[in-house]
């Protein structure tokens, strides 16, 4: 019982690797359609990864970063006009499953290095502000398109939210107890809130201050023009975030058989 205990607590560990991982995040959304890399921000974390076999591998990961984006930098007239922003953190616990392309093994120099495939599942932290008259707003707490009031039928969104990271990356071992990632993932949402730009319209603004106080009338329509018939959002899409980053794991364990039995 005792080598039986033994040699699973040492393939456990062989298989079995710890990293760091530094990078790049950035959102696609209503405030930022198709720039790439637009207004992206420093992020980073921890991962966990345990090694199923030569081609898959289970892989964890925790990643803290922000997002942000801003109409004045668009070269469409109508979103410059419309003249929102927002910024936000983003915190993510994602797991799923690592699929190379070829066989790959740390410290075995015929499998040194490979390319995969990444899909996950996750939850993220998400909350959208703005700075107002020198302050900085929490936007769901105030309900910029009514939401918790009578204007609508709108709950106020949740700030915990699920996402998909899909993406692609290389890896290649360096010596015989560690690897190097370099991997980029879009993340897929469930929310049109990660910027708090959900509605094509804007709602009548006396109706909205009196339900939900004069900041919300204020931010929900900032155009230049002020124009209250004007294009808020787009309902028909969800908002994204990418993260692109190179990362370094140790293993944890030595060797990949039984110990020998004492």
């Amino acid at each position: 019982m005792c080598f039986s205990i033994k040699a699973q607590r040492s393939t456990f560990m062989s298989r079995s690797e710890l990293g760091v991982h530094i990078g790049q995040m950035y959102y696609l959304g209503d405030l930022n359609p198709l720039k790439q890399f637009y207004q992206s921000n420093l992020a980073g974390g921890l991962m966990y990864r345990f090694n199923l076999q030569n081609r898959m591998a289970l892989r964890f990961n925790f990643t803290a970063g922000s997002v942000e984006a801003y109409d004045k930098d668009s070269d469409k007239p109508l979103l410059v006009n419309r003249n929102l922003d927002f910024q936000s953190k983003i915190r993510e616990l994602a797991g799923g499953i690592e699929f190379y392309h070829s066989p790959f093994q740390i410290g075995n120099k015929r499998y040194f290095g490979t390319f995969y495939f990444l899909t996950q599942i996750g939850l993220f932290y998400m909350n959208p502000t703005t700075s107002y008259n020198g302050e900085i707003i929490e936007l769901n707490e105030i309900g910029t398109e009514g939401q918790g009031s009578s204007l609508n039928n709108k709950r106020k969104y949740n700030n915990l939210q699920l996402c998909v990271p899909l993406g692609v990356g290389g890896k290649l071992t360096l010596g015989k107890f560690a690897t190097f990632n370099l991997d980029i993932a879009i993340r897929k949402t469930f929310t049109d809130y990660l910027d708090d730009v959900a509605s094509d319209t804007y709602l009548d603004p006396v109706s909205l201050a009196s339900a939900n106080g004069s900041n919300a009338a204020a931010l929900a329509n900032r155009s230049l023009d002020g124009n209250r018939f004007g294009k808020r959002g787009n309902s028909s899409t969800k908002d994204w975030y990418v993260y692109c980053g190179g990362m370094v794991t140790i293993k944890l364990g030595k060797g990949g058989g039984c110990p020998r039995p004492q």
